[in-house]
């Protein structure tokens, strides 16, 4: 059994603040396509309540994040419009530890994101 888990957080760079109420979508991709294993939204700390996955849904792989980020950016007043430059983002990476911490974090602005292998 694995002894590892995945976190993220989000932090909205443009206001200086942690990014509440966001939703973010997990995928494992394989060769068939990609297939959804945790679902959550982001809380006042800009953090997910639980682990995204942990025990043995934790599995050496690829995975995908999916940062639902357009409707925060509308409803902070950073962006408008029926278009965004922002709406969706997508973080691909690769767990290869199943005995680690993996933390993927989002720092987040209207027009710009970064990411990095948090602790």
């Amino acid at each position: 059994m694995a002894d590892g888990w995945l976190t993220t957080h989000v932090l909205d760079t443009g206001r200086g603040v942690p990014a509440a109420g966001i939703r973010i979508v997990l995928s494992r991709l394989t060769g068939s396509g990609a297939v959804q294993v945790a679902e959550a939204v982001t809380n006042a700390d800009g953090r997910t309540e639980a682990p995204l996955l942990k025990g043995a849904a934790f599995q050496a792989g690829s995975y995908e994040l999916m940062f639902f980020a357009g409707d925060y950016l509308r409803a902070s007043g950073q962006v408008s419009g029926a278009v965004l430059f922002l709406d969706q983002v997508p973080i691909r990476f690769g767990i290869s530890d199943e005995g680690s911490h993996y933390h993927v974090p989002l720092l987040l602005s209207g027009f710009g994101y970064s990411t990095y292998r948090g602790s």
